[in-house]
């Protein structure tokens, strides 16, 4: 169904409702639940999304001709709650991958047919490699490097913070082409195929006990010409519209407990645990849960906005509103939970649910204050691009990088 043949939204609504009925049984509901889409997807998982991407449903409001139905943001809503009701994954990719949404706005034709559909159905596995040791969290000062060979660059450098690295099949890749230029010139940004001699990953290990978290030794890695998103020497602005996606998905997705039990996301947790302990009446936890509760409803309200402007191509600076608000949303909501708990949350283990829940919750939150930029980072995008206030002061960015002091 495309916009020059538009259907009604009840119409839709039906529509998704029969094929549903039809492909999707509750049963299966029970088997995929907590199955993740990020870092891999098992076989029965991979089965359904194929038939959500060949039903249109995965993208509904990219164009036909891209497993598209070219529609409305209203009715694609729509369909991502008649999949959320019955609780089957795959519809509102066109919302929620910054893999295939960047492809998508920056690919080349030849690079978008090779991969839109595997990734879309989880066929392949993606990883971000922007962060460096010696870069901080200024990408602008990355030091890999890709040099053109012919039809292909070959890549050399260090990327770290690098979550699914292990498990992944592409890379999307920031390294510097031109060393002539200002730091932001000289950029450009690959699709890099990660199962190839010269890639080494190392785990890191994490303080919630995980390794998400891995480093990455690029020595002599090759990457094809057709691979490259945007022109050569243009990545960062390819950067910006993957970080905008990134982290309007960072904005409103945040990691649940430990057990993965998604009830631990939903705003009537904090009151069924105050509930729970026997402390619902106390006036200063009723305040605490109330304020996390009306972060949490702020935030779902700009992260909407921000998507509305994403769908319209453009790329609002208060998508880090959203990135930033999530950062304080999960620690405010692990301390809130803590303070319920009490002295319980001094115990740890399968016998103790809430308690490991609540510490897990208080460890993973600084993931979100690290990852898509750090909680410092959008402080200064939101200062100057939302504010309007004095820009930092930048002695670097005028002048040929391969000038640049380091460290």
């Amino acid at each position: 169904m495309s916009s020059e043949n538009p259907i009604s939204d009840d119409a839709l609504r039906e529509e998704v409702r029969a094929w549903l009925a039809e492909h999707w049984s509750p049963e299966q509901a029970q088997a995929l639940e907590g199955k993740q889409l990020l870092w891999g997807a098992t076989g029965e998982l991979k089965n359904w999304l194929g038939k959500v991407v060949e039903a249109r449903w995965a993208v509904p409001t990219w164009p036909v001709e891209w497993f598209g139905r070219g529609s409305s943001a209203v009715q694609a809503k729509i369909i991502a709650r008649e999949f959320a009701a019955v609780r089957a994954p795959g519809a509102g990719q066109d919302r929620s991958s910054m893999w295939a949404n960047t492809l998508l706005a920056r690919g080349t034709e030849a690079l978008k047919a090779e991969l839109l559909g595997p990734i879309l159905k989880s066929e392949v596995n993606m990883c971000l490699l922007y962060s460096e040791p010696n870069a901080g969290s200024d990408l602008a000062g990355i030091r890999t490097r890709a040099d053109r060979k012919g039809d292909h660059f070959v890549v050399n450098g260090q990327k770290v913070w690098t979550s699914g690295a292990a498990n992944a099949d592409y890379g999307m890749l920031i390294a510097r082409t031109d060393w002539d230029v200002p730091k932001h010139s000289g950029i450009s940004f690959f699709f890099l195929p990660m199962k190839q001699p010269g890639i080494e990953v190392r785990p890191l290990r994490q303080i919630t006990d995980e390794s998400h978290f891995n480093e990455v030794f690029i020595t002599d890695a090759i990457v094809p010409a057709d691979n490259l998103l945007g022109d050569v020497n243009t990545g960062w602005k390819v950067l910006q519209t993957a970080l905008a996606y990134e982290r309007s998905i960072l904005g409103d997705a945040a990691r649940g407990a430990r057990s993965g039990a998604k009830e631990s996301l939903k705003e009537e947790v904090l009151i069924a645990l105050a509930r729970e302990a026997g402390v619902l009446e106390n006036p200063e936890l009723r305040q605490d849960i109330a304020q996390a509760i009306a972060y949490k409803k702020l935030n779902a309200l700009n992260n909407a906005r921000v998507k509305a402007d994403l769908q319209q191509g453009t790329t609002s600076p208060a998508m880090s509103l959203g990135k930033l608000a999530m950062s304080r949303i999960l620690h405010e909501e692990a301390r809130v939970r803590t303070a319920i708990l009490g002295a319980q949350s001094l115990f740890e283990g399968s016998d103790h649910p809430r308690a490991e829940d609540a510490n897990f919750l208080t460890f993973n939150a600084y993931f979100t204050s690290i990852g898509g930029g750090t909680d410092q980072i959008q402080r200064n995008i939101i200062g100057e691009r939302v504010l309007g206030l004095p820009k930092e002061p930048e002695i670097d960015t005028a002048i040929p990088f391969r000038d640049v002091r380091k460290g």
